[in-house]
Protein backbone atom coordinates (compact mmCIF):
# COMPACT_ATOMS: atom_id res chain seq x y z
CA UNK A 1 0.00 0.00 0.00
CA UNK A 2 2.83 2.40 0.87
CA UNK A 3 4.49 1.66 -2.46
CA UNK A 4 1.25 2.38 -4.32
CA UNK A 5 0.83 5.66 -2.46
CA UNK A 6 4.43 6.55 -3.31
CA UNK A 7 3.76 5.78 -6.98
CA UNK A 8 0.65 7.93 -6.97
CA UNK A 9 2.37 10.89 -5.29
CA UNK A 10 5.17 10.83 -7.85
CA UNK A 11 2.78 10.16 -10.75
CA UNK A 12 4.68 7.06 -11.84
CA UNK A 13 3.62 4.43 -14.39
CA UNK A 14 2.06 1.27 -13.00
CA UNK A 15 4.45 -1.25 -11.44
CA UNK A 16 5.12 -4.37 -13.48
CA UNK A 17 6.74 -6.47 -10.71
CA UNK A 18 5.11 -5.59 -7.38
CA UNK A 19 6.62 -8.54 -5.49
CA UNK A 20 10.21 -7.67 -4.57
CA UNK A 21 12.83 -9.04 -2.18
CA UNK A 22 15.33 -7.06 -0.13
CA UNK A 23 18.68 -8.25 1.19
CA UNK A 24 20.17 -5.91 3.76
CA UNK A 25 23.75 -5.17 4.81
CA UNK A 26 25.65 -6.85 2.02
CA UNK A 27 29.35 -6.56 2.92
CA UNK A 28 31.31 -5.10 0.01
CA UNK A 29 35.10 -5.30 0.57
CA UNK A 30 37.42 -2.51 -0.57
CA UNK A 31 41.07 -3.10 -1.58
CA UNK A 32 42.33 -1.54 1.68
CA UNK A 33 40.28 -3.95 3.82
CA UNK A 34 37.46 -1.51 4.62
CA UNK A 35 33.96 -2.99 4.27
CA UNK A 36 31.07 -0.92 2.91
CA UNK A 37 27.44 -1.90 3.61
CA UNK A 38 24.76 -2.12 0.93
CA UNK A 39 21.14 -3.20 0.48
CA UNK A 40 19.89 -5.03 -2.62
CA UNK A 41 16.35 -4.71 -4.06
CA UNK A 42 15.15 -6.98 -6.87
CA UNK A 43 12.07 -8.75 -8.28
CA UNK A 44 11.46 -11.89 -6.25
CA UNK A 45 12.65 -15.07 -7.96
CA UNK A 46 14.43 -13.32 -10.85
CA UNK A 47 17.66 -14.64 -12.33
CA UNK A 48 20.78 -12.55 -13.03
CA UNK A 49 19.91 -8.93 -13.76
CA UNK A 50 21.76 -5.68 -14.39
CA UNK A 51 22.39 -3.54 -11.29
CA UNK A 52 21.45 0.07 -10.74
CA UNK A 53 24.00 1.35 -8.24
CA UNK A 54 23.34 4.21 -5.83
CA UNK A 55 26.19 5.25 -3.52
CA UNK A 56 25.11 7.63 -0.75
CA UNK A 57 26.59 9.32 2.32
CA UNK A 58 23.09 10.01 3.69
CA UNK A 59 22.13 6.47 4.68
CA UNK A 60 20.68 3.65 2.62
CA UNK A 61 17.83 3.47 5.13
CA UNK A 62 16.61 7.00 4.34
CA UNK A 63 13.23 7.41 2.67
CA UNK A 64 14.58 8.84 -0.58
CA UNK A 65 17.05 5.99 -1.10
CA UNK A 66 14.58 3.27 -0.12
CA UNK A 67 11.79 4.87 -2.13
CA UNK A 68 13.85 5.09 -5.32
CA UNK A 69 15.10 1.52 -4.94
CA UNK A 70 11.58 0.18 -4.43
CA UNK A 71 10.19 2.12 -7.39
CA UNK A 72 12.83 0.72 -9.75
CA UNK A 73 12.67 -2.83 -8.37
CA UNK A 74 8.87 -2.87 -8.76
CA UNK A 75 9.46 -2.13 -12.44
CA UNK A 76 11.73 -5.09 -13.06
CA UNK A 77 15.13 -3.67 -12.10
CA UNK A 78 17.74 -4.66 -9.53
CA UNK A 79 19.07 -1.88 -7.29
CA UNK A 80 22.01 -1.80 -4.88
CA UNK A 81 22.13 1.11 -2.42
CA UNK A 82 25.48 1.47 -0.66
CA UNK A 83 26.53 3.61 2.29
CA UNK A 84 29.62 5.62 1.44
CA UNK A 85 32.84 5.08 3.35
CA UNK A 86 32.63 6.29 6.94
CA UNK A 87 28.84 6.70 7.03
CA UNK A 88 26.07 4.68 8.72
CA UNK A 89 28.09 1.53 9.49
CA UNK A 90 30.38 1.47 6.46
CA UNK A 91 34.02 1.32 7.54
CA UNK A 92 36.71 3.95 7.19
CA UNK A 93 36.57 7.75 7.41
CA UNK A 94 34.29 9.89 5.29
CA UNK A 95 36.39 12.25 3.18
CA UNK A 96 33.87 14.16 1.09
CA UNK A 97 34.48 13.99 -2.69
CA UNK A 98 37.95 12.41 -2.35
CA UNK A 99 37.09 8.72 -1.90
CA UNK A 100 34.32 8.07 -4.39
CA UNK A 101 36.35 7.13 -7.47
CA UNK A 102 38.34 4.30 -5.85
CA UNK A 103 35.42 3.02 -3.78
CA UNK A 104 33.06 3.23 -6.75
CA UNK A 105 35.39 1.27 -9.03
CA UNK A 106 35.95 -1.40 -6.34
CA UNK A 107 32.20 -1.71 -5.78
CA UNK A 108 31.52 -2.03 -9.51
CA UNK A 109 34.12 -4.80 -9.80
CA UNK A 110 32.58 -6.65 -6.84
CA UNK A 111 29.07 -6.37 -8.28
CA UNK A 112 30.15 -7.84 -11.60
CA UNK A 113 31.53 -10.87 -9.79
CA UNK A 114 28.18 -11.70 -8.13
CA UNK A 115 26.04 -14.50 -9.55
CA UNK A 116 22.91 -12.33 -9.38
CA UNK A 117 24.45 -9.62 -11.59
CA UNK A 118 24.53 -10.15 -15.36
CA UNK A 119 27.53 -7.84 -15.71
CA UNK A 120 25.66 -4.73 -16.77
CA UNK A 121 25.66 -1.68 -14.47
CA UNK A 122 23.85 1.65 -14.41
CA UNK A 123 23.66 4.45 -11.84
CA UNK A 124 21.05 6.82 -10.45
CA UNK A 125 20.68 9.51 -7.82
CA UNK A 126 20.82 13.21 -7.00
CA UNK A 127 23.20 15.74 -5.47
CA UNK A 128 26.14 13.96 -3.79
CA UNK A 129 24.70 10.62 -4.99
CA UNK A 130 24.92 12.13 -8.48
CA UNK A 131 28.54 13.09 -7.86
CA UNK A 132 29.36 9.47 -6.97
CA UNK A 133 28.13 8.58 -10.47
CA UNK A 134 30.51 11.08 -12.06
CA UNK A 135 33.35 9.71 -9.92
CA UNK A 136 32.70 6.27 -11.41
CA UNK A 137 31.22 6.54 -14.90
CA UNK A 138 34.10 8.15 -16.83
CA UNK A 139 36.62 5.61 -15.50
CA UNK A 140 34.72 2.30 -15.65
CA UNK A 141 35.55 -0.34 -18.27
CA UNK A 142 33.29 -1.85 -19.57
CA UNK A 143 31.27 1.37 -19.29
CA UNK A 144 27.96 1.94 -17.53
CA UNK A 145 24.81 1.23 -19.51
CA UNK A 146 23.17 4.49 -18.39
CA UNK A 147 23.43 7.33 -15.86
CA UNK A 148 20.59 9.36 -14.28
CA UNK A 149 21.99 12.60 -12.86
CA UNK A 150 19.83 14.84 -10.71
CA UNK A 151 20.85 18.32 -9.47
CA UNK A 152 24.54 17.43 -9.56
CA UNK A 153 27.76 18.00 -11.50
CA UNK A 154 31.05 16.35 -12.43
CA UNK A 155 32.89 18.89 -10.28
CA UNK A 156 31.75 20.88 -7.25
CA UNK A 157 34.59 23.36 -6.89
CA UNK A 158 32.89 26.11 -8.90
CA UNK A 159 29.79 25.64 -6.74
CA UNK A 160 31.78 25.84 -3.50
CA UNK A 161 33.52 29.07 -4.64
CA UNK A 162 31.41 30.82 -7.32
CA UNK A 163 33.43 33.69 -8.71
CA UNK A 164 36.17 32.78 -6.24
CA UNK A 165 33.98 33.55 -3.19
CA UNK A 166 33.24 31.03 -0.43
CA UNK A 167 29.54 30.03 -0.65
CA UNK A 168 29.04 30.29 3.12
CA UNK A 169 25.31 29.63 3.49
CA UNK A 170 25.28 26.45 1.41
CA UNK A 171 28.63 25.15 2.67
CA UNK A 172 27.86 25.53 6.36
CA UNK A 173 24.33 24.19 5.90
CA UNK A 174 25.68 21.02 4.26
CA UNK A 175 28.55 20.66 6.73
CA UNK A 176 26.08 20.84 9.63
CA UNK A 177 23.90 18.20 7.97
CA UNK A 178 26.81 15.83 7.42
CA UNK A 179 28.14 16.45 10.91
CA UNK A 180 24.88 15.62 12.71
CA UNK A 181 22.96 13.28 10.43
CA UNK A 182 23.72 10.02 12.23
CA UNK A 183 22.14 11.16 15.49
CA UNK A 184 19.40 13.37 14.04
CA UNK A 185 15.95 12.87 15.53
CA UNK A 186 13.59 10.68 13.52
CA UNK A 187 16.35 10.03 11.02
CA UNK A 188 16.44 13.69 10.02
CA UNK A 189 12.91 13.60 8.61
CA UNK A 190 11.69 16.31 10.98
CA UNK A 191 13.21 19.80 11.19
CA UNK A 192 15.39 20.69 14.15
CA UNK A 193 14.68 24.38 14.87
CA UNK A 194 17.39 24.62 17.54
CA UNK A 195 20.09 23.35 15.21
CA UNK A 196 18.84 25.53 12.38
CA UNK A 197 19.04 28.64 14.56
CA UNK A 198 22.53 27.66 15.69
CA UNK A 199 23.71 27.19 12.09
CA UNK A 200 22.23 30.52 11.09
CA UNK A 201 24.01 32.33 13.95
CA UNK A 202 27.28 30.55 13.11
CA UNK A 203 27.28 32.12 9.64
CA UNK A 204 28.40 35.34 11.33
CA UNK A 205 31.13 33.59 13.33
CA UNK A 206 34.77 34.49 12.83
CA UNK A 207 37.11 33.04 11.94
CA UNK A 208 35.12 31.17 9.31
CA UNK A 209 37.35 28.09 9.64
CA UNK A 210 35.89 27.32 13.08
CA UNK A 211 32.25 28.05 12.26
CA UNK A 212 31.52 24.31 12.33
CA UNK A 213 32.04 24.23 16.11
CA UNK A 214 29.94 27.37 16.48
CA UNK A 215 27.15 25.70 14.48
CA UNK A 216 27.01 22.16 15.86
CA UNK A 217 29.59 21.98 18.63
CA UNK A 218 32.09 19.81 16.78
CA UNK A 219 34.56 19.87 13.95
CA UNK A 220 33.46 18.87 10.44
CA UNK A 221 36.48 17.96 8.27
CA UNK A 222 34.71 18.98 5.04
CA UNK A 223 34.05 22.53 6.23
CA UNK A 224 37.62 23.00 7.40
CA UNK A 225 39.08 21.57 4.20
CA UNK A 226 36.82 23.76 2.08
CA UNK A 227 37.76 26.89 4.03
CA UNK A 228 41.49 26.09 3.89
CA UNK A 229 41.51 25.35 0.14
CA UNK A 230 39.45 28.21 -1.27
CA UNK A 231 42.27 29.90 -3.16
CA UNK A 232 42.26 30.07 -6.94
CA UNK A 233 44.25 27.21 -8.44
CA UNK A 234 44.44 25.23 -5.18
CA UNK A 235 45.20 21.65 -6.23
CA UNK A 236 43.25 20.10 -3.34
CA UNK A 237 40.12 19.71 -5.47
CA UNK A 238 41.85 18.59 -8.67
CA UNK A 239 41.43 14.87 -8.06
CA UNK A 240 37.73 15.41 -7.34
CA UNK A 241 37.16 17.17 -10.68
CA UNK A 242 35.78 14.70 -13.24
CA UNK A 243 34.82 17.22 -15.93
CA UNK A 244 37.73 16.50 -18.29
CA UNK A 245 37.17 12.74 -18.13
CA UNK A 246 33.40 13.13 -18.48
CA UNK A 247 33.46 14.24 -22.12
CA UNK A 248 35.33 11.05 -23.10
CA UNK A 249 32.61 8.87 -21.62
CA UNK A 250 30.21 7.07 -23.98
CA UNK A 251 27.49 6.25 -21.43
CA UNK A 252 24.03 7.70 -22.23
CA UNK A 253 23.13 10.32 -19.61
CA UNK A 254 19.86 11.89 -18.56
CA UNK A 255 19.91 14.98 -16.35
CA UNK A 256 17.36 16.80 -14.21
CA UNK A 257 17.95 20.22 -12.67
CA UNK A 258 16.12 23.43 -11.76
CA UNK A 259 16.53 27.14 -12.34
CA UNK A 260 17.04 27.63 -8.59
CA UNK A 261 19.51 24.82 -8.00
CA UNK A 262 22.96 25.81 -6.78
CA UNK A 263 24.60 23.27 -9.14
CA UNK A 264 22.77 24.47 -12.28
CA UNK A 265 25.73 26.30 -13.91
CA UNK A 266 28.08 23.34 -13.50
CA UNK A 267 25.46 20.83 -14.64
CA UNK A 268 24.68 22.85 -17.76
CA UNK A 269 28.40 22.96 -18.54
CA UNK A 270 28.50 19.16 -18.26
CA UNK A 271 25.51 18.80 -20.55
CA UNK A 272 26.82 21.23 -23.17
CA UNK A 273 30.25 19.53 -23.15
CA UNK A 274 28.71 16.09 -23.63
CA UNK A 275 26.52 17.28 -26.50
CA UNK A 276 29.47 19.07 -28.11
CA UNK A 277 31.42 15.80 -27.95
CA UNK A 278 28.54 13.98 -29.66
CA UNK A 279 27.45 11.99 -26.59
CA UNK A 280 23.88 10.83 -25.98
CA UNK A 281 22.49 13.15 -23.35
CA UNK A 282 19.30 14.97 -22.45
CA UNK A 283 18.37 17.50 -19.76
CA UNK A 284 15.18 18.64 -18.03
CA UNK A 285 15.21 22.09 -16.38
CA UNK A 286 12.22 22.92 -14.22
CA UNK A 287 11.09 25.64 -11.78
CA UNK A 288 12.81 23.83 -8.92
CA UNK A 289 15.67 24.27 -6.52
CA UNK A 290 17.59 21.60 -4.64
CA UNK A 291 14.22 20.33 -3.43
CA UNK A 292 11.39 17.84 -3.59
CA UNK A 293 10.19 19.15 -6.95
CA UNK A 294 13.49 18.20 -8.55
CA UNK A 295 13.48 14.82 -6.78
CA UNK A 296 9.99 14.08 -8.07
CA UNK A 297 10.98 14.90 -11.65
CA UNK A 298 14.17 12.86 -11.30
CA UNK A 299 12.36 9.73 -10.17
CA UNK A 300 10.06 9.84 -13.21
CA UNK A 301 13.12 10.45 -15.40
CA UNK A 302 14.99 7.50 -13.85
CA UNK A 303 12.11 5.13 -14.54
CA UNK A 304 11.94 6.08 -18.23
CA UNK A 305 15.71 6.27 -18.88
CA UNK A 306 16.64 3.07 -17.07
CA UNK A 307 13.67 1.13 -18.46
CA UNK A 308 14.86 2.06 -21.95
CA UNK A 309 18.54 1.18 -21.48
CA UNK A 310 18.21 -1.85 -19.20
CA UNK A 311 14.83 -3.36 -20.13
CA UNK A 312 14.40 -2.23 -23.75
CA UNK A 313 11.21 -0.27 -22.99
CA UNK A 314 11.61 2.85 -25.14
CA UNK A 315 7.98 3.98 -25.02
CA UNK A 316 8.76 7.13 -22.99
CA UNK A 317 12.22 7.78 -24.41
CA UNK A 318 11.31 10.20 -27.17
CA UNK A 319 12.02 13.75 -25.99
CA UNK A 320 14.00 16.73 -27.18
CA UNK A 321 17.58 16.93 -25.86
CA UNK A 322 16.63 20.07 -23.88
CA UNK A 323 13.25 20.51 -22.22
CA UNK A 324 12.86 23.56 -20.00
CA UNK A 325 10.22 25.46 -18.11
CA UNK A 326 9.88 29.17 -18.93
CA UNK A 327 9.18 30.82 -15.59
CA UNK A 328 6.22 33.23 -15.37
CA UNK A 329 5.06 32.02 -18.81
CA UNK A 330 3.87 28.71 -17.29
CA UNK A 331 4.97 26.74 -20.31
CA UNK A 332 7.50 24.07 -21.27
CA UNK A 333 9.74 24.49 -24.31
CA UNK A 334 11.85 21.99 -26.27
CA UNK A 335 15.21 22.67 -27.91
CA UNK A 336 17.97 20.76 -29.64
CA UNK A 337 20.80 22.46 -27.77
CA UNK A 338 21.83 24.62 -24.82
CA UNK A 339 21.75 27.54 -24.99
CA UNK A 340 18.93 27.77 -27.56
CA UNK A 341 19.92 29.11 -30.95
CA UNK A 342 16.99 31.55 -30.78
CA UNK A 343 18.58 33.38 -27.82
CA UNK A 344 20.72 36.40 -28.65
CA UNK A 345 23.25 37.79 -26.13
CA UNK A 346 22.13 41.41 -25.72
CA UNK A 347 23.72 44.10 -23.53
CA UNK A 348 21.61 46.07 -21.05
CA UNK A 349 23.65 49.09 -19.90
CA UNK A 350 23.86 50.78 -16.53
CA UNK A 351 23.18 54.48 -17.14
CA UNK A 352 23.23 57.80 -15.35
CA UNK A 353 20.48 58.64 -12.85
CA UNK A 354 20.38 54.94 -11.89
CA UNK A 355 18.70 53.93 -15.14
CA UNK A 356 19.06 51.06 -17.60
CA UNK A 357 19.14 51.21 -21.39
CA UNK A 358 19.51 48.91 -24.38
CA UNK A 359 21.08 51.50 -26.69
CA UNK A 360 24.33 52.23 -24.87
CA UNK A 361 25.84 53.50 -21.63
CA UNK A 362 24.91 57.13 -22.11
CA UNK A 363 26.98 60.02 -20.84
CA UNK A 364 26.93 59.27 -17.11
CA UNK A 365 30.16 58.93 -15.18
CA UNK A 366 30.10 56.83 -12.01
CA UNK A 367 28.27 56.01 -8.76
CA UNK A 368 29.78 55.38 -5.35
CA UNK A 369 29.02 53.37 -2.22
CA UNK A 370 30.88 51.99 0.80
CA UNK A 371 30.91 48.35 1.89
CA UNK A 372 31.57 47.60 5.56
CA UNK A 373 32.25 43.89 6.30
CA UNK A 374 31.42 44.51 9.96
CA UNK A 375 27.87 45.31 8.79
CA UNK A 376 27.78 43.33 5.54
CA UNK A 377 25.24 43.80 2.77
CA UNK A 378 22.53 41.19 3.24
CA UNK A 379 21.06 38.84 0.66
CA UNK A 380 17.68 37.23 0.28
CA UNK A 381 16.58 34.29 -1.89
CA UNK A 382 18.51 32.61 -4.68
CA UNK A 383 19.80 29.05 -5.15
CA UNK A 384 20.10 27.94 -1.52
CA UNK A 385 20.02 24.49 0.08
CA UNK A 386 17.64 25.83 2.72
CA UNK A 387 14.32 25.64 0.91
CA UNK A 388 12.65 28.06 3.35
CA UNK A 389 14.93 30.86 2.16
CA UNK A 390 15.59 29.99 -1.49
CA UNK A 391 14.19 31.05 -4.87
CA UNK A 392 12.46 34.41 -5.41
CA UNK A 393 12.05 36.87 -2.54
CA UNK A 394 11.06 40.50 -2.08
CA UNK A 395 14.27 42.56 -2.30
CA UNK A 396 12.93 46.03 -1.51
CA UNK A 397 14.46 46.35 1.96
CA UNK A 398 17.89 45.36 0.62
CA UNK A 399 17.58 47.84 -2.25
CA UNK A 400 16.91 50.61 0.27
CA UNK A 401 20.38 50.17 1.82
CA UNK A 402 23.07 52.78 1.21
CA UNK A 403 25.60 50.06 0.28
CA UNK A 404 23.54 48.83 -2.70
CA UNK A 405 23.36 50.60 -6.06
CA UNK A 406 20.03 50.13 -7.85
CA UNK A 407 19.48 50.71 -11.59
CA UNK A 408 15.93 50.42 -12.96
CA UNK A 409 14.60 50.31 -16.53
CA UNK A 410 11.41 51.66 -18.03
CA UNK A 411 8.20 49.59 -18.02
CA UNK A 412 8.35 46.91 -20.71
CA UNK A 413 6.10 47.54 -23.73
CA UNK A 414 5.72 43.78 -24.24
CA UNK A 415 6.79 40.50 -22.66
CA UNK A 416 10.54 39.87 -22.59
CA UNK A 417 11.83 36.29 -22.52
CA UNK A 418 15.35 35.41 -21.34
CA UNK A 419 16.65 31.86 -21.93
CA UNK A 420 20.34 31.10 -21.51
CA UNK A 421 23.51 32.25 -19.76
CA UNK A 422 23.61 35.65 -18.06
CA UNK A 423 26.74 37.70 -17.36
CA UNK A 424 27.76 41.19 -16.33
CA UNK A 425 30.67 43.49 -17.10
CA UNK A 426 31.24 46.03 -14.34
CA UNK A 427 33.99 48.64 -14.38
CA UNK A 428 34.91 49.21 -10.76
CA UNK A 429 37.53 50.94 -8.64
CA UNK A 430 38.11 50.32 -4.92
CA UNK A 431 40.31 51.95 -2.33
CA UNK A 432 41.53 48.72 -0.66
CA UNK A 433 42.19 46.47 -3.64
CA UNK A 434 40.40 43.65 -1.79
CA UNK A 435 36.76 43.45 -2.79
CA UNK A 436 33.89 41.42 -4.25
CA UNK A 437 31.35 42.57 -6.82
CA UNK A 438 27.82 41.18 -6.50
CA UNK A 439 25.32 41.74 -9.33
CA UNK A 440 21.63 40.78 -9.21
CA UNK A 441 18.87 41.09 -11.82
CA UNK A 442 15.37 41.63 -10.44
CA UNK A 443 11.82 41.74 -11.79
CA UNK A 444 9.82 44.74 -10.56
CA UNK A 445 6.06 44.33 -10.86
CA UNK A 446 3.37 46.99 -11.20
CA UNK A 447 3.09 47.28 -7.41
CA UNK A 448 6.81 47.98 -7.09
CA UNK A 449 7.75 44.63 -5.57
CA UNK A 450 11.29 43.69 -6.66
CA UNK A 451 11.99 39.95 -6.90
CA UNK A 452 15.34 38.39 -7.70
CA UNK A 453 15.68 36.51 -11.00
CA UNK A 454 19.39 35.69 -11.18
CA UNK A 455 22.68 36.89 -9.71
CA UNK A 456 26.41 36.28 -9.44
CA UNK A 457 29.52 37.37 -7.59
CA UNK A 458 33.21 37.86 -8.36
CA UNK A 459 36.25 38.33 -6.14
CA UNK A 460 38.56 40.91 -7.68
CA UNK A 461 42.24 39.97 -8.02
CA UNK A 462 43.95 40.75 -4.69
CA UNK A 463 45.58 44.16 -4.64
CA UNK A 464 43.61 45.43 -7.65
CA UNK A 465 44.42 49.07 -8.38
CA UNK A 466 42.78 51.55 -10.69
CA UNK A 467 39.70 50.76 -12.74
CA UNK A 468 39.12 47.00 -13.01
CA UNK A 469 36.93 45.31 -15.63
CA UNK A 470 35.00 42.72 -13.58
CA UNK A 471 33.41 39.89 -15.58
CA UNK A 472 30.69 38.37 -13.38
CA UNK A 473 28.94 35.10 -14.26
CA UNK A 474 25.31 35.05 -13.15
CA UNK A 475 23.11 31.97 -12.81
CA UNK A 476 21.58 30.91 -16.18
CA UNK A 477 17.85 31.49 -16.41
CA UNK A 478 14.66 30.86 -18.33
CA UNK A 479 12.32 33.68 -17.37
CA UNK A 480 9.57 35.88 -18.79
CA UNK A 481 9.40 39.53 -17.72
CA UNK A 482 5.77 40.46 -18.23
CA UNK A 483 4.61 43.53 -20.10
CA UNK A 484 4.54 46.54 -17.78
CA UNK A 485 7.20 45.11 -15.46
CA UNK A 486 10.62 46.72 -15.14
CA UNK A 487 14.10 45.22 -15.07
CA UNK A 488 16.25 46.20 -12.12
CA UNK A 489 19.96 45.63 -11.47
CA UNK A 490 21.59 45.67 -8.04
CA UNK A 491 25.34 46.18 -7.59
CA UNK A 492 26.89 45.62 -4.17
CA UNK A 493 30.11 44.60 -2.44
CA UNK A 494 28.73 41.34 -1.06
CA UNK A 495 25.66 39.21 -0.33
CA UNK A 496 25.81 37.90 3.23
CA UNK A 497 25.34 35.23 4.52
CA UNK A 498 24.95 33.57 1.16
CA UNK A 499 28.60 34.36 0.50
CA UNK A 500 31.36 34.88 3.02
CA UNK A 501 32.11 38.56 3.46
CA UNK A 502 35.26 40.04 2.03
CA UNK A 503 37.11 41.41 5.07
CA UNK A 504 38.93 43.97 2.94
CA UNK A 505 42.30 42.97 4.39
CA UNK A 506 43.50 40.25 2.02
CA UNK A 507 43.72 37.72 4.86
CA UNK A 508 42.87 34.06 4.14
CA UNK A 509 39.14 33.33 4.26
CA UNK A 510 39.46 30.65 6.95
CA UNK A 511 41.36 32.82 9.43
CA UNK A 512 40.32 36.43 8.72
CA UNK A 513 38.99 38.28 11.77
CA UNK A 514 39.85 41.97 11.26
CA UNK A 515 37.65 44.02 8.92
CA UNK A 516 38.32 47.07 6.81
CA UNK A 517 35.61 49.01 4.96
CA UNK A 518 35.98 49.43 1.21
CA UNK A 519 34.84 52.33 -0.93
CA UNK A 520 33.55 51.41 -4.40
CA UNK A 521 33.17 53.45 -7.57
CA UNK A 522 31.11 51.91 -10.38
CA UNK A 523 31.66 53.39 -13.85
CA UNK A 524 29.10 53.46 -16.67
CA UNK A 525 30.34 55.90 -19.27
CA UNK A 526 31.31 55.41 -22.91
CA UNK A 527 34.93 54.68 -22.05
CA UNK A 528 34.09 52.29 -19.20
CA UNK A 529 30.63 50.86 -19.97
CA UNK A 530 29.03 48.54 -17.41
CA UNK A 531 26.27 46.20 -18.61
CA UNK A 532 24.49 42.91 -18.17
CA UNK A 533 24.52 40.57 -21.15
CA UNK A 534 21.07 38.99 -21.32
CA UNK A 535 19.99 35.99 -23.46
CA UNK A 536 17.04 37.63 -25.21
CA UNK A 537 14.84 34.95 -26.75
CA UNK A 538 13.22 35.68 -30.10
CA UNK A 539 14.19 39.35 -30.25
CA UNK A 540 13.13 42.37 -28.20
Amino acid sequence: MLSRLFDRFFDLPEATTPDIEIVRDLAVPMPDGVVLLADRYRPRGAGPLPVVLMRTPYGKHKLDAKGTARVLARRGMQVVVQNARGTFGSGGRFSAFHQEKDDGLATAAWLREQSWCDGRLATAGASYVGYTQWALGPYLDPPLEAMCLGVTASEFRTTFYPGGVFALHNMLTWAALIGTQEEARWGGLLPDPRRERSVRRAMAHVPLGTSDVAAIGRQVPFLREAAAHSGAGDAFWSEADNSAAAVKMTTPTSMVTGWWDLLLPAQLRDFAALREAGRRSRILIGPWGHDLGAMRALLTDEVSWLSAHLLGDTARLQRAPVRLYLQKARTWLDFDRWPPEQSTPTPLYLRQHRGLGWDGPGEGGSDRFAYDPARPTRSRGGPLLDMRESKQRDNRDIEARSDVLVYTGAPLPRDLDLIGPVSATVHVRTDTGHADVFVRLCDVDAAGVSRNVTDGILRLPPGSEGIVRAEVELQPTGYRFLRGHRLRVQVAGGAFPRYARNHGTGEPVESAVRTRPTRFEIFHDAEHPSALTLPVFGGR
